[in-house]
């Protein structure tokens, strides 16, 4: 018997995030944030309070806005900008009140707040703690696994669980052939489907 091809959507962000979040405080100079970005290769980054408790988010444009100050040499500057000292710190150029997510939440659902809005990245957070942070590129990251690796995966995982189904894996896809009964093409399409970079899964 074969099973159509199912979607999934079993991750949850946990599973995908960056972690340890890399972090500012509201009085870390907007120079020094700049850098942090350069060497870490992330576009934004959450603002901490002194108690580790989440008070905004800081990006790229806010940072890069504030260091490339307008050349008083040409006639096009800004009426807001023309005359008005640069800032100094984080807390005078981050967004308030950011758009975070939890640790157990769908990927899925947060892969939808990534790409149907502006946000490049988001905050994991978890009680009162930033946990990680979860962005476009560790999506991309994730979906780019080769099929090889991904396959690797699988099949480790049905010998973890006692079973010698055999899987092939391509663009993503995995075709699941052993599984005799219906809970045994469950459970195989759950196991495989929990695998990072698997995007459907198939049972023969």
């Amino acid at each position: 018997m074969r099973a159509e091809p199912k979607e999934m959507s079993a991750m949850l962000v946990r599973e995908v995030m960056t972690t340890p979040a890399v972090t500012v405080t509201a009085e870390t100079s907007v120079r020094a944030a700049v850098r942090l970005l350069d060497e870490h290769k992330i576009t934004s980054m959450p603002v901490l309070d002194r108690r580790g408790r989440l008070v905004g988010v800081v990006s790229e444009a806010d940072l890069v806005r504030e260091v490339l100050r307008p050349d008083p040499r040409t006639r096009m500057l800004p009426p807001d900008r023309a005359g008005t000292p640069a800032a100094s710190r984080v807390e005078d150029v981050m967004s308030t009140l950011p758009v975070t997510v939890h640790p157990d939440d769908d990927l899925a659902r947060a892969v939808d707040l990534l790409t149907s809005t502006a946000v490049k990245s988001v905050p994991v957070v978890a009680g009162d703690a930033v946990v990680g942070v979860l962005s476009r590129r560790d999506v991309v990251h994730l979906l780019a696994r080769t099929d090889d690796r991904i396959e690797a995966e699988v099949v480790e995982l049905f010998r973890s669980d006692g079973v010698d189904w055999l899987a092939d894996v391509e663009d993503g896809t995995v075709l699941v052939k052993g599984p005799a009964s219906e809970a045994e093409r469950r459970l195989a399409t759950a196991l495989a489907g929990s695998v990072a970079g698997v995007v459907a899964v198939r049972v023969e």
